[in-house]
């Protein structure tokens, strides 16, 4: 039987010929200009066109605008290894990435367009994204994967939610909970798949003995006291029993992570700094067990171990491994990829030092957001030429 080939036939521009081209360029770049447009923001010394608030917007670009152009390229990416179907590609690929950056021109000129109308741009993108993946993997009977999808879906639904809340009450609250809740979910599925998986390769290669354990009790125990634990932080983010299943899933999740061996891996910071980014997951939920049990510790310091940490540096090293896989590139990570590891690592430290020393808030603040800066755009400057080429060996 002949192979499925993996690529259709393609004669336009590399940047179109796959999903993580665009998205992981776009998203970085987006990334690390608005996390730096963010501090005279946040100090009142400009002022962006739009209908949330500072806080909101924020929040809703890094959450809505990079994770969800990251996700995205993920997932057009993993789908025809998924289902063996060909990749998204050419003008429906443009599409999509229009309809991505449309969003973000939207909110960052809602004073002027409306918040309705910037709801409507905003929110199409993802639901663009949910029905061309959900057609892909249905069409290739993958249902095992299709429970990825619904936590999309939940992420979809908490731009709506974002939106009308914002709009409604001033300030979304909640919409921010359930949009990070989703990517914790997110990670937590996707991390537990990944990470174990590369590593086992790595060690299987390269230093035979240990392994990371099997999926078993300990994944699934943790699968599922994460989802109650963050649903009980959405309905009641302060209180005893909030505080004990917050507490109870980053142990479980902690051993989770140590089952996977990264210990053994320190010859590789392209799996080591997977194990770094799921890290922050157990942490983020500690701190922010702390933070339900006691008014003396921040949410900011969970919240941002989440966001900045697990979120910032897990997407990094998908996008830096994916990247270099699939162009051609061998999978290593040379002294300017390690640069960028530990620039993003270092955001992630100092965001969530801002979150426990407030009193030296401004300075940590602007470190963090430099460090986030210098990572995010140094992905561009070293990996930006892989994403715009085509693969090596293809012409």
């Amino acid at each position: 039987m002949a192979p499925v080939p993996r690529t259709a036939p393609y004669a336009g521009p590399a940047l179109l010929s796959y999903g993580f081209r665009p998205f992981f360029l776009f998203g970085a770049l987006f990334a690390g200009v608005t996390v730096l447009l963010w501090m005279p923001v946040w100090e009142g010394r400009i002022a962006i066109d739009t209908v949330f608030a500072a806080v909101d917007w924020h929040a809703h670009e890094l959450l809505f605008g990079y994770v969800a152009a990251v996700v995205t390229g993920f997932l057009l990416t993993a789908i025809p290894n998924w289902t063996g179907r060909l990749p998204l590609a050419g003008t429906p690929l443009l599409v999509l990435v229009l309809a991505w950056l449309a969003g973000r021109l939207a909110v960052a000129a809602g004073g002027t367009l409306g918040w309705a109308v910037v709801a409507v741009v905003d929110v199409a993108f993802l639901l663009m994204v949910l029905a061309a993946a959900g057609r892909e993997v249905i069409a290739g009977r993958n249902w095992r994967n299709l429970r990825v999808l619904v936590i999309v879906a939940v992420f979809a639904a908490a731009n709506i939610v974002f939106h009308v809340e914002a709009h409604v009450r001033g300030e979304a609250v909640l919409g921010r909970r359930l949009a990070l809740a989703a990517i914790v979910v997110l990670i937590v599925l996707i991390g537990g798949r990944i990470v174990p998986s590369f590593t086992r390769n790595w060690l299987v290669r390269e230093n035979p003995g240990r392994l990371p354990a099997p999926f078993g009790r300990v994944d699934a125990a943790a699968i599922a006291l994460a989802v109650m634990a963050l649903a009980a932080w959405l309905a009641a983010p302060e209180g005893v029993v909030t505080a004990v299943l917050l507490a109870a899933s980053g142990l479980v999740q902690a051993v989770r992570l140590a089952r996977w061996a990264g210990d053994r891996t320190g010859r590789d910071a392209l799996v080591v700094i997977l194990h770094v980014g799921y890290a922050f997951i157990p942490l983020g939920f500690l701190l922010l067990a702390a933070a339900a049990a006691t008014p003396l510790v921040s949410p900011s310091a969970g919240i941002h171990a989440w966001t900045v940490g697990a979120a910032g540096v897990m997407t990094l090293a998908v996008m830096t491994r994916a990247t270099r896989g699939h162009t051609g590139r061998a999978l290593e990570a040379p002294a300017s990829t390690r640069a960028v590891y530990v620039a993003v690592v270092a955001a992630a430290a100092l965001r969530i030092a801002a979150g426990l020393v407030p009193d030296h808030v401004t300075p940590l603040l602007w470190a963090a957001a430099l460090a986030w800066t210098a990572a995010f755009l140094g992905f561009c400057a070293v990996y930006g030429p892989m994403l715009l080429r085509p693969r090596l060996g293809k012409g």
